[in-house]
């Protein structure tokens, strides 16, 4: 039987996000994202080089992934951050990965930089906030995983459902891009 090398490369990506969002960098182990893709631990370095290599193209791909999935609505920024946390809510793979590599690996750079530069561009015609497109852009990807990252006991006290998460997040990107409105200062 003929071995697909592209199929076998797409496993072991797979896995790897699936590793690296439970565990992160150091406590990932090539041995079980290997056994999960259906393949040996060779395979990993004949396509990635090396574990730090995996973890940024899993990284990569999973950034690029939500960028798809949800991209950036400049004349429909609270709309935009609804969908991001209903996407987080569904898949928070990204947002885990993303902050692996903030806490185990701050020197990283990766190639999903110019995702985020896309990002910014088509946030500019957004700025009418008189703040940067990409402060924007932060406030509401953090806006959007404040749910996720905030202690458990206060996230218990917000909202719980995806549908309410969804809806704050959307009322909070909208008082942010046109103005303060009712009860913000």
């Amino acid at each position: 039987m003929a071995r697909d090398a592209e199929a076998t490369r797409e496993r072991l990506l797979l896995a790897a996000c699936d590793e690296f969002s439970r565990v992160g960098h150091a406590g990932a182990r090539v041995e079980r994202i290997a056994t999960a893709a259906g393949t040996n631990v060779r395979m990993i370095y004949a396509y990635f080089g090396d574990k730090s290599a995996l973890f940024d193209a899993s990284l990569a791909h999973l950034v690029r992934e939500m960028a798809e999935a949800v991209p950036p609505r400049p004349e429909d920024m609270p709309g935009w951050a609804a969908a991001l946390v209903e996407h987080h809510d569904r898949d928070p793979r990204a947002l885990r990965v993303s902050m692996w590599a903030q806490l185990e690996r701050p020197e990283t750079t990766i190639e999903p930089l110019e995702v985020y530069a896309a990002k910014v561009a088509t946030v500019a015609s957004a700025a009418a906030t008189g703040l940067l497109p990409a402060d924007v852009l932060m406030f509401v990807y953090a806006i959007a995983q404040a749910w996720h990252l905030s202690p458990a006991g206060l996230a218990a006290e917000g909202s719980i459902t995806t549908s309410a998460r969804a809806e704050a997040a959307r009322i909070a990107v909208e008082r942010l891009v046109r103005g303060s409105g009712p009860g913000i200062a």
